[in-house]
């Protein structure tokens, strides 16, 4: 569930509160989107890793990886889709989808937390959520809601 919350901060933090003097930056926007999104999962992984150096993770720092990847990749489909306010909600309910998967023994690849670390495929689909919310965010940004006026 740590993995779940980090993520859904991550979600979270891909909108950007400053609007139209932000799509001012003109043909870097994409870059500037990727590169941050990137360099927060990259220092989300590292502290993440850094901190369980010491406890007995049952798959190990690539589990970790693999995991979080994908929850970052929910999480930015998320953003892309419902807003930056709500994207942690995908990322929660994936979330608790994957706890009840692990008590019920799920076997399908696409609950990625569920199954062991040398399940290449269930690695495939973590890393293609990962690609798909990134390139999502990249191009699209999230979805900016209307603000009403009063």
């Amino acid at each position: 569930m740590i993995e779940v919350a980090v993520a859904a901060i991550i979600a979270t933090t891909i909108r950007s509160p400053f609007g139209e003097p932000e799509r001012a930056t003109g043909r870097w926007l994409p870059y500037l989107r990727l590169s941050a999104t990137l360099a927060l999962s990259a220092f989300s992984l590292g502290v993440l890793a850094a901190v369980s150096v010491g406890a007995n993770l049952p798959g190990g720092v690539l589990e970790l990886v693999r995991n979080l990847c994908g929850l970052i990749g929910i999480g930015a489909l998320g953003a892309a889709t419902l807003g930056g306010e709500h994207a942690w909600t995908g990322v929660f309910a994936y979330g608790v989808l994957a706890e009840y998967a692990l008590t019920a023994a799920w076997t399908t690849p696409l609950i990625w937390p569920a199954q062991p670390l040398h399940d290449i495929v269930a690695a495939l689909c973590a890393g293609l959520a990962f690609v798909a919310g990134l390139t999502t965010v990249t191009v699209r940004g999230a979805r900016d809601p209307v603000a009403t006026e009063t």
